[in-house]
């Protein structure tokens, strides 16, 4: 199970979601990406504070796989430090933890 990484990346537009979610899925690098609507991002950003309406992706890959999914996350997103942070799954259930290893290896 440990091999399994959730990872998050918010995005600016439902058009910007799908074409990195299409990508990492057509590509292998993901099993499974939600776009979660409605997030509202609030961050410091070159000494402003800016308030913005975004769109979560969580990200279901590897380990293994994560490297490749980060350089084509940094590839496909339009701002110049896109937020992509991994988590790593500790528990889950084994079947979808094992439909996610074999989806993405």
């Amino acid at each position: 199970m440990g091999d399994v990484l959730i990872v998050l990346v918010t995005v600016p537009s439902p058009p910007i979601a799908a074409r990195i979610a299409t990508a990492l899925v057509k590509e292998r690098l993901a099993a499974c990406v939600n776009a979660v609507p409605g997030v509202r991002s609030i961050y410091a950003w070159q000494g402003k504070v800016c308030d913005d309406r975004e769109l979560l992706l969580v990200i279901k890959t590897t380990v293994a796989r994560y490297p490749a999914l980060e350089a084509r996350v940094m590839a496909l997103h339009p701002h110049k430090v896109p937020e992509v942070i991994a988590l790593r799954v500790k528990r889950g259930s084994e079947a979808y933890l094992k439909w996610v290893q074999e989806t993405v290896e």
